[in-house]
């Protein structure tokens, strides 16, 4: 198969996506660090320190990417997300996630 400049653009366009992609992956050492005010009302694994406070360990990255930014940006509205959220940079987010998404947990999707 010969390969055009066209396909040779989207291939360039395709290798340069995926490595961006990689690139803003998360860092769970990192993201445990800074989620130490997380912890305190998340806590670490199935604790949950409070009622009503959600159990976020091992909760889909992309869903938690998703809720931080939607309380970031006011989509969402919880006074002490919003309040802890909107000095996060999008890094901080993949960070986090990165390391709650990473526990072990009990989350299950149940099946009907």
């Amino acid at each position: 198969m010969k390969m055009n400049f066209k396909h040779m653009k989207i291939l360039l366009g395709t290798l340069a996506m995926l490595m961006s992609f990689n690139a803003a992956a998360g860092d769970a050492v990192a993201g445990k660090e800074k989620a130490q005010l997380c912890l305190t009302c998340h806590g670490e694994g199935n604790t949950v320190q409070g009622v009503g406070t959600p159990i976020i360990s091992g909760q889909y990255k992309d869903y938690l990417i998703h809720a931080m930014k939607s309380y970031r940006s006011g989509a969402r509205n919880n006074a002490i997300m919003v309040g802890f959220s909107v000095n996060l940079s999008d890094r901080d987010i993949e960070d986090i996630a990165e390391f709650y998404s990473a526990m072990d947990s009990q989350l299950f999707t149940p099946i009907e």
